[in-house]
């Protein structure tokens, strides 16, 4: 694949991409996502969140309708919450794109969550990076999102043959409802949409009455009879839990390391009367950039306040002065690019250090001319009282690049000694500080994480290897952290002593960071009677399927109603209809399991406890 992602502006540069591609030979077709205009033999394709509606087709008509990236959740970014999208939402585009467009082809971008280990996050992207896929970063099935794509996918595959090969058509069947059908000789496939976000209509398609949820499609086999509705999820829902197995408390067990804070302009690596570039000098290996300048402080009889002014392109600006932390200031991912930090200061009589460390959160992801983009400290003053404004950008100003202990390497077990560390008090929590410990690993095997939430902002390593980046202190409009839980990987630890080693830049407190499992520790299924039977199972009726995740089974029932239930998998009591034998039938059926299906029939519970009431079963069980 080809990804330009040009508009007009790049005419020249997408027919030379694809000109190479296309030169490469491999033999396969190529595509190029959001390029409208993608030159032949290139296949043009769309990317977003609704494709069904947005996608202009295919250039040619010799070219499919391929969807490229269908964004499962939002980008998820520090200073905002999680924006998860819903299952029902998903299921709806891409039966739309399918039904619409003529789609053959559905990329969903992302499938599996995962973690951005290190410093591979872009600009302000999360460690975490889509939790709320289909399959979470963990790897784990919790969403029912899984389970209905997968329905899904069954119903569409179902119809193959008329979707490849069957003669399209469509037509309205109301202001706001659709039908789009795929025909062949023997085989039919339509697709019923109801546009209408908040009513149920009941329309009629060859002669059969339909009714239609509230912004749904109905994919009905052989053109009368329902296989699958996006807006009626059947598949299990679960609850991923984090247990804390370890609290990393003991404070005898932690050592610290104050960063130092350079000082000495002599003994910069890099010396210049201008303010450099960040990226220009640290090649992106390491996120931090020292700018050191001296200043020469003579008092007024006054006593007039010294006010401190920096502007950065970076994300995060920390302001020393004589080694003393003075003040810290960061962007955010769509707020503007230019940061400003002012201060007040103390200055002694004569010459003063002024220590300015320049942060980014990862380098820009996408964007034209990234290569005329600029980071880093602009522009730096000082302003005494009334007195004129004095401009430091062309003083002598001195470098180093990254921190002293990430240099020394002070976060592997190798290195950690080449550095002399201290116990910690309640007075060591000051910004710029390494801090390490050691912890067991859990028993089993659920992934493993670490609630950092007490932290700020800084990096974390465990036996060596990076865990990604922490910004716990960067607030979403609700008031928590945009990530708390740092997952582990498993072949990162050993049975014991496993070294954990932070370097926090504004002050947290580590001795509230746990050591957590996570896992799915509640499964749930909720299941109408009238439901279409799972495409994927054998069974003619429909039925509640509960599986827990590998190495658990079924301990306890926490909720089984077989009749009209109230509520949800999150809230639930027995209706006005309910079986006697629920819990006892569901029971015998589950518990001591990894897996297990009770199929939604009055047979299996002793008969039909109200008779003329719709019902359905609603049953939530324990894993462990």
């Amino acid at each position: 694949m080809v990804e330009p992602a040009f508009g007009s502006g790049g005419p020249r540069y997408v027919r030379w991409a694809a000109e190479m591609a296309v030169g490469l030979q491999t033999g396969v077709p190529w595509m190029m996502c959001k390029q409208n205009d993608a030159p032949d033999p290139i296949i043009n394709t769309c990317n977003g969140l609704i494709c069904g509606e947005t996608f202009v087709g295919p250039n040619s008509p010799s070219k499919p309708a391929l969807w490229t990236e269908n964004w499962t959740t939002r980008y998820p970014i520090y200073g905002n919450d999680t924006k998860l999208r819903s299952t029902e939402d998903i299921a709806f585009a891409v039966a739309l794109f399918i039904a619409r467009k003529k789609g053959s082809f559905v990329s969903y971008y992302m499938y599996h969550g995962g973690t951005n280990f290190g410093r591979f996050a872009s600009s302000y992207v999360t460690t975490s990076y889509y939790d709320g896929a289909p399959l979470d970063e963990y790897g784990l099935i919790w969403r029912p999102t899984w389970g209905h794509l997968r329905e899904l996918h069954a119903a569409v595959n179902l119809s193959s043959e008329p979707l490849l090969f069957g003669t399209y058509s469509n037509f309205s069947l109301g202001q706001e409802q659709e039908a789009h059908i795929f025909e062949t000789e023997l085989k039919c496939v339509a697709f019923l949409v109801n546009f209408d976000k908040h009513q149920s209509p009941t329309v009629v398609f060859r002669n059969i009455p339909f009714q239609l949820a509230p912004k749904s499609i109905s994919i009905l086999s052989e053109c009368r009879t329902v296989v699958f509705e996006t807006a009626k999820v059947n598949a299990q829902y679960g609850s991923r839990t984090a247990k804390v197995v370890e609290s990393l408390n003991d404070i005898h067990t932690w050592k610290a390391f104050k960063e130092p804070i350079p000082e000495d302009i002599s003994k910069a690596v890099y010396t210049g009367n201008q303010l450099f570039e960040h990226l220009s000098m640290t090649k992106d290996e390491t996120d931090y950039l020292w700018y050191i300048v001296s200043y020469e402080y003579r008092p007024s009889d006054d006593g007039q306040l010294v006010l401190l002014n920096a502007e950065s392109r970076a994300h995060v600006l920390h302001a020393f002065v004589n080694t003393e932390y003075v003040g810290c200031v960061h962007g955010s991912h769509d707020g503007p690019g230019n940061i400003i930090l002012n201060t007040n200061i103390s200055l002694k009589e004569g010459q003063n250090t002024i220590s300015l460390l320049s942060v980014m959160v990862g380098s820009p992801d996408s964007g034209a001319h990234m290569e005329r983009r600029s980071f880093g400290i602009r522009k730096v003053s000082i302003q005494q009282g009334q007195q004129p404004l004095h401009l430091l950008n062309n003083e002598l100003w001195g470098y180093q690049v990254g921190l002293y202990g990430e240099g020394k390497r002070i976060y592997t077990q190798e290195e950690s000694s080449s550095v002399e560390w201290t116990e910690i008090n309640s007075l060591t929590y000051h910004p710029l500080t390494w801090y390490k410990t050691t912890f067991a690993a859990p028993v089993g095997n659920d992934a493993v994480a670490l609630n950092l939430t007490s932290m700020g902002k800084g990096e974390v390593w465990v036996n060596g290897e990076s865990i990604g980046r922490y910004w716990v202190s960067f607030k979403a409009p609700s008031g928590q952290p945009s990530q708390s839980l740092y997952h582990i990987p498993q072949h990162f630890l050993k049975p014991t002593d496993n070294l954990l080693v932070l370097v926090e830049e504004i002050g947290g407190n580590p001795l509230e960071i746990t050591v957590n499992t996570v896992s799915i520790t509640t499964v749930c299924g909720s299941v109408n009677e009238l439901s279409s039977p799972a495409l994927h199972t054998q069974g003619k009726d429909p039925e509640v399927r509960l599986r827990c995740q590998r190495g658990k089974h079924i301990s306890a029932i926490e909720f089984a109603s077989y009749g009209n239930p109230a509520g949800d998998c999150t809230t639930f009591s027995t209706g006005s209809c309910h079986a006697a034998l629920s819990e006892s039938v569901v029971k015998q059926a589950c518990i001591g399991k990894r897996g297990c299906s009770i199929p939604v029939s009055p047979a299996r519970f002793g008969g039909d406890p109200c008779p003329g009431i719709q019902k359905s079963l609603l049953v939530v069980a324990n894993c462990r």
